[in-house]
């Protein structure tokens, strides 16, 4: 029997970095950027952009868990921002959050945060945010599929491009694309 179609909503920092990743990711499809983990009703960029919503950058996705596991998504999720890098004097827009759906993805969101922390991998604990999910915000259609629309802008170029080509070298197994 077929698993049914999950949800997932990560933030790590800019969304058009992580949407530009996971539009790659094989079984992972219906990316939208937005935002999350605030409190005012549909925000809008400038808005979130004041540091008065306390909302997050997200993006929000189904997948085919029989093509790409949770953990595995939060393992490239992992490994494709600063999960450690929580500055009190930077906006809430930016922060590395994780909105679980259900009890099962919070454990295995636990869990490989868990894992990241004693491989060492990176150079202080990590410190996402783990909550459920209240609501998803879509962003405004300017910012949905940006890298794409956007190859040429200089944040593509020297932000995204490099980002997009350690995901693929260390996540081959996991990319829709050659």
């Amino acid at each position: 029997m077929q698993e049914s179609i999950q949800i997932a909503t990560l933030g790590g920092g800019c969304f058009w970095c992580t949407e530009a990743i996971f539009r790659r990711v094989k079984g992972v499809f219906d990316v939208r950027s937005g935002y999350s983990g605030g409190n005012v009703a549909n925000p809008t960029y400038k808005q979130i952009s004041s540091r008065t919503t306390q909302h997050a950058e997200v993006i929000q996705f189904k997948f085919n868990p029989s093509i790409i596991s949770y953990d595995n998504i939060l393992r490239i999720f992992m490994s494709i921002h600063e999960p450690f890098n929580k500055n009190p004097n930077q906006s809430t827009q930016y922060r590395s959050i994780i909105l679980y759906s259900d009890e099962a993805h919070k454990q295995i969101a636990l869990q490989i945060i868990a894992e990241v922390n004693d491989q060492k991998i990176y150079p202080q604990p990590i410190e996402t945010e783990v909550e459920p999910l209240k609501n998803f915000y879509e962003a405004e259609e300017r910012h949905q599929n940006f890298y794409q629309t956007n190859k040429t802008n200089s944040y593509c170029k020297s932000i995204i491009d490099p980002k997009l080509k350690q995901f693929m070298n260390k996540y081959k197994q996991f990319t829709n694309e050659n």
